[in-house]
Formats: structure tokens, sequence, C-alpha cells
């Protein structure tokens, strides 16, 4: 019984590809999937991503001599001058080190961050 149903099985299977001459979806169909996911990509990652990289240009542009910033390694400084590429930030009294712009976090806003609830 079970070589019988092997056998009808291929010919089942030998009738639809000799008989059934299907035609194939266009050639565009198949890239269809790839197109979504690339609009999808786009969209939730690389728009976002450039959407903060120009606020944060934008903020490193409008520093200004007394704001207090965060680095990129976390340290909390003064900027006391501000240069084309660098600013100079007093980290403790009298201890003062130049940085490069685009190394520095964010302007913390006057009077420390904000509430976590506001």
């Amino acid at each position: 019984m079970t070589g019988s149903l092997l056998l009808s099985v291929l010919d089942v299977a030998a009738a639809q590809t000799a008989g059934g001459a299907t035609s194939e979806p266009p050639a565009y169909i198949q890239f269809l999937p790839l197109v979504a996911m690339a609009v999808i990509f786009y969209f939730l990652i690389l728009r976002p991503q450039m959407k903060r990289q120009k606020d944060h240009q934008l903020k490193i542009s409008e520093l200004k001599k007394g704001d207090q910033v965060v680095t990129a390694g976390g340290l909390l400084a003064k900027v006391i001058k501000v240069e084309d590429n660098t600013v100079e930030l007093e980290i403790a009294p009298n201890v003062k080190v130049r940085a490069v712009k685009s190394t520095l976090g964010e302007i913390v806003p006057p009077g420390g961050a904000p509430a976590a609830n506001d």
C-alpha cells in the first residue's frame, strides 16, 4: 500500500510540472520586499539618526562662554573659551582642558539637569 501511495504522489507531482505550465511573476515583484525593507530601514533608523545629528551640530554651533557641558567621557565642565574646532573647559577650579567640539555630549541647562518627570 505504501508503494502505491508513493507512486500516486509522484504521478501528481509529475502531472503538475508537465501539465500546469505556470507563468512566473515579473522580476520586479521579487524586488518589492527588498525595496519595502529599505524604505522601512530609512524611516525607522536613518532619518531619526540624521535628525539627532543635525540637532547636536546646531547645539554645538550655538555654544558660548559660560555654558555647562557634558563631554563624551562623562565629565561635567564649564566652557571658558570657544574656538573654531575646540573649546577650553574648566573641569575643576583652576583645572582647564581643551576638547574638540564634536566630542561634547550635551549642553546642560542652567541650574542643572531637568527633573525626570518634567
